[in-house]
């Protein structure tokens, strides 16, 4: 008589293994029933077997069993099991506060844009949303200055395909940028800003080690009267490369500057 196995299943209809990979902190994975995608937070151990837990980009936690074939790694299902005791220590957060994604690859750049008034605003959001930016293939370009924005916007042509996000200095109620960013009415186009006269007020005067951002005097050159008030030798390039320096992550940065750049990305990126 001939032996048969308990398993009559063809071989060619048997999955194939899903290869086990360990469950470190921060590693990506899609959870393959539901479709969530976030970061490993932790490991548990139940009653009901193994759990881990897994926080997207928008800060959401949901806890999931770790069962065979349960994640999507890369789009390839795999099996996460515990990790070990020790493990090679990962950032965990990129400069933004969003979980970090080591190894990702840049984007390829979207239509749309995201404009902002100067140099010096276009490196300080670099510095902290750099990393999230290159994920997402958005490009910022820096402005000078806004007094021909609606003209600036024409000529972009923004659809829902290409919409522009816009970061303007001092946008508050009365102001000369607040009167030319009423001009634009295009849906495809958000214009947000901070009340900030100059950028550099937008990172904490206790991250740049000084008691606060000084007044100074209408009619004269913002940024050189800092300086001044400061004690600061008056080349501006070399105050921004200072203040540039101290800022190392968004805990460096004001709210107001924090939400706008946060909505603008969403803008640019989210489906319309």
């Amino acid at each position: 008589m001939r032996s048969y196995q308990p398993d009559l299943t063809p071989p060619w209809k048997k999955s194939a293994p899903a290869p086990e990979v360990p469950a470190e902190p921060d590693l990506v994975v899609e959870e393959a029933v539901t479709g969530f995608c976030g970061a490993v937070i932790r490991c548990e151990k139940t009653a009901q077997g193994p759990t881990v837990t897994l926080e997207d980009r928008f800060g959401k936690h949901r806890v999931f069993p770790m069962e065979p074939r349960g994640f999507l790694l890369e789009g390839r299902a795999v099996t996460l099991v515990r990790p070990s005791a020790a493990g090679p220590a990962r950032p965990s957060r990129t400069a933004s506060g969003s979980v970090a994604v080591p190894g990702a690859r840049a984007r390829v750049a979207r239509a749309g844009r995201i404009y902002v008034e100067g140099r010096h605003d276009a490196e300080l959001v670099e510095r902290v949303w750099g990393d999230d930016l290159r994920i997402e293939g958005v490009v910022v370009e820096y402005l000078e200055g806004v007094d021909d924005l609606p003209a600036i916007v024409r000529e972009f042509a923004p659809g829902p395909d290409a919409r522009l996000g816009v970061l303007v200095d001092h946008l508050v109620p009365g102001s000369k940028e607040s009167r030319i960013a009423a001009q634009v009415t295009d849906a495809n186009v958000l214009v947000v800003g901070h009340p900030y006269i100059d950028v550099w007020e937008a990172v904490k005067p206790s991250s740049v080690g000084i008691p606060g951002w000084p007044a100074v005097p209408r009619g004269q050159d913002w940024k050189t009267g800092v300086c001044r008030a400061l004690g600061w030798p008056e080349n501006t390039g070399a105050a921004w490369q200072h203040i540039l320096s101290k800022v190392g992550s968004y805990k460096d940065l004001e709210p107001q500057l924090l939400g706008r750049v946060e909505e603008l990305i969403d803008f640019v990126t989210l489906p319309s």
